[in-house]
């Protein structure tokens, strides 16, 4: 992992400080501006536990999204329960009972009419994703840093469609960005004055070094919503800054090394 080549949580590299300042209460957007106040260590860590649970979503996408189907699709308990007296039950169905029906709003969020729709099978899941992480990084770390609430049908998170498009969105943001990173050192074997501009930059390392703080201090900052609630550090809070720091990036001084390393877009 990059986070763990690159930077350390108790040192601070000069130049490479991951810490963060919020800009509350200062005549800045707050959509453009971080909304967190992190140190270096416990921004490292906000980072770090933000990847992991991540990953742990990502490698449950198959049952986050068959259970998104169970609640987007509002599956009538009274008809399940009919169709159990005449066949032989499995442990989906039991769990599918354990919920009420529910149903829909066509609600306008701000981001034009959603359906918003309360999401029970999904909301428990991630509760036990979440659950689970947090009890991996405790065991490293000690604590975890951030809030813990996690959005899903109301106006941010209206319903499981949308749940499983945002987290879908990992691999199209992280997955261009290692890429780029990666692409480097055959980059500069093809150019030879891109490898000249590299060099006096600082080197392959450091334009990665760069690159990463940027991310690490940007795309994880709060940022990307109207208020704490829209954004902040909540669970899609997160994966909210990360889009902010993609819609942003070609305004980053690095950008045209993007450009160079095959970089297209991040699709989504």
């Amino acid at each position: 992992m990059y986070l763990k080549k690159y930077f350390h949580v108790d040192h601070i590299e000069e130049g490479f400080s991951l810490a963060i300042l919020g800009t509350e209460g200062l005549d800045i957007s707050i959509t453009e501006g971080s909304r967190l106040t992190h140190s270096h260590s416990m921004q490292y860590q906000y980072v770090l536990q933000s990847l992991e649970l991540w990953s742990a979503i990502v490698e449950d996408m198959y049952r986050l999204w068959y259970l998104s189907e169970q609640d987007l699709l509002c599956y009538d308990i009274n008809d399940e329960s009919n169709d159990e007296s005449n066949n032989n039950s499995n442990q989906d169905n039991n769990n599918t009972k354990q919920f009420s029906n529910t149903r829909y709003e066509l609600t306008n969020t701000g981001q034009g009419l959603q359906r918003v729709q309360q999401s029970p099978r999904v909301y428990r899941a991630m509760h036990e994703i979440l659950a689970r992480t947090k009890i991996r990084v405790l065991e490293e770390s000690g604590n975890w840093v951030g809030s813990s609430v996690i959005h899903l049908g109301d106006k941010n998170v209206p319903n499981t469609l949308m749940f499983i498009d945002k987290y879908t969105q990992v691999s199209r943001i992280l997955g261009p960005l290692m890429k780029i990173l990666s692409n480097l050192e055959s980059a500069i074997e093809e150019n030879e004055g891109l490898e000249r501009y590299i060099k006096s930059s600082g080197g392959i390392d450091y334009i990665r070094k760069t690159i990463l703080c940027d991310f690490f201090r940007h795309g994880f900052d709060g940022s990307g919503g109207d208020n704490f609630f829209d954004a902040g550090s909540c669970i899609d809070g997160r994966l909210t800054s990360a889009w902010n720091w993609c819609s942003q990036v070609a305004d980053k001084p690095y950008f045209p090394l993007f450009k160079l390393t095959g970089f297209l877009s991040f699709d989504g």
